[in-house]
């Protein structure tokens, strides 16, 4: 890990985790974090494998998955820019093993910060651990809704799901949206089979709703797609 080249109070302050840190317990943060770089491929941390450090993505992508006995892998999440990971694994057991491993999908550029830094502040107020639960809890209520969705929904629900997630926003018709995560990632986080993502997607062309060249996908009818979410 190299030393931390420019983050400030600025950026920490737009990081969920932070914001309800006042100016010294910003600080006391700002002391140990340290960025990272990655390149397309490389493991930032093994299935458990001791943790020390959570993380925010500057930019890039990275991929959260377990491998599986016969050689494959189940991906769990992909990490955007502007997300944090591996937060949660601090309030763990003693021994606190991460529960996933995480690999760079394309170059990428991190912010590590040390678990014991943020526990130690939490330990001297209980008003900031409180209000840090908060937010933490408005998350993971998001996550169960993400469960939700892969869980209670066929296939082709969720990738129209996934593609309308994609669109900038402000952006009302039309969209051309680069897959920058390969379709078998994109396929794996989904719960779906590469084989069932290929016909779907062949499928949703079929009917008008999308175009597909590559990796680059136009939405042609974004009301037609929603109507399949909201179904």
């Amino acid at each position: 890990m190299d030393k931390a080249l420019d983050p400030g109070p600025d950026e920490l302050r737009g990081i969920y985790l932070f914001s309800v840190l006042d100016d010294g317990q910003l600080a006391t943060v700002l002391n140990t974090t340290r960025v990272v770089r990655l390149d397309e491929g490389e493991r930032l941390f093994d299935h458990g494998q001791s943790s020390q450090h959570y993380f925010f993505l500057r930019s890039g992508q990275i991929k959260l998955f377990r491998s599986a006995r016969d050689g494959g892998e189940k991906v769990i999440e992909i990490v955007r820019s502007g997300e944090t990971f591996a937060e949660a694994v601090m309030f763990m057991e003693e021994a606190r093993p991460y529960p996933v491993s995480a690999q760079a999908i394309v170059a990428s550029e991190l912010l590590a910060f040390e678990q014991s830094s943020l526990l130690g502040i939490l330990e001297e107020s209980s008003a900031t651990c409180m209000r840090l639960m908060a937010g933490m809890s408005r998350r993971l209520r998001q996550q169960v809704d993400e469960i939700d969705r892969l869980t209670l929904h066929n296939a082709t629900y969720r990738l129209a799901t996934y593609l309308l997630q994609q669109i900038p926003r402000g952006v009302l018709e039309s969209p051309e949206l680069h897959l920058t995560t390969p379709k078998h990632v994109v396929a794996s986080r989904l719960a779906i089979q590469p084989e069932t993502f290929s016909r779907i997607l062949a499928r949703l062309a079929e009917n008008g709703c999308v175009e597909v060249h590559g990796n680059n996908i136009v939405l042609t009818d974004i009301e037609a797609i929603r109507e399949i979410v909201s179904e």
